[in-house]
C-alpha cells in the first residue's frame, strides 16, 4: 500500500511538471488571445425576439466590433430565425442600433423560411434587412467558409 502511495504521488508530480512545462511563458499578465488571421468572419445567430434577448445581442455584436484586436478584421453577419425576426420588426426600438451595425459593415440578414412559416410579412421588416432562403443554410455555409458562431443566451431573469 505505501509503494502504491509513493508511485501516485511521485506520478502526480511527474504530470505536474509536465504541464508547466507545456504550458506558454508569458511575459506578463494575460491579456487575452493574440489575433493570427488578417480575417476573422463571425455570424451572430438569434432565434428569440424578447427585447432583451435582442438587445444583449446587439451588445455582443458591438462588443466584437469594438474589440481593438480585431479592427479592420471581422466581417460580421446577423442572422435572424424562428421568433428571432423580431429584431428586424419595423418599430421595435432599435431600428437606428441597426442601421449604424450596418454601416460598421453587418450583414443583417432574415430566415425566409421564418417568414412563410410563421405568416410574417415582409413589408413588416425594415426594408434595409436582407432575406436569405434559410437560416440554417446560411449558418452551414458560414461555417463551412470558417467564420465562427455565436449563439448568445436569452438573459436570466433576476428575482
Amino acid at each position: 500500500m505505501k509503494a502504491t502511495r509513493q508511485f501516485g504521488g511521485a506520478l502526480a508530480g511527474i504530470c505536474a511538471a509536465a504541464l508547466l512545462a507545456a504550458a506558454p511563458a508569458h511575459a506578463g499578465p494575460f491579456a487575452g488571445a493574440e489575433p493570427t488571421k488578417d480575417h476573422y468572419g463571425v455570424i451572430f445567430h438569434i432565434d428569440e425576439g424578447g427585447q432583451a434577448t435582442i438587445k444583449k445581442t446587439l451588445t455582443n455584436v458591438e462588443n466584437l466590433l469594438h474589440d481593438p484586436r480585431l479592427k479592420g478584421k471581422v466581417q460580421v453577419e446577423l442572422i435572424a430565425n424562428s421568433k428571432g425576426f423580431a429584431i428586424y420588426v419595423k418599430n421595435n426600438g432599435f431600428e437606428d442600433k441597426l442601421k449604424e451595425l450596418q454601416k460598421e459593415g453587418v450583414i443583417l440578414a432574415q430566415c425566409s423560411n421564418t417568414l412563410h412559416e410563421l405568416h410574417v410579412d415582409r413589408k413588416d421588416l425594415y426594408s434595409f434587412v436582407s432575406i436569405v432562403p434559410s437560416g440554417m443554410g446560411e449558418i452551414t455555409l458560414r461555417e463551412a467558409q470558417g467564420w465562427a458562431y455565436i449563439h448568445p443566451s436569452p438573459p436570466k431573469s433576476v428575482l
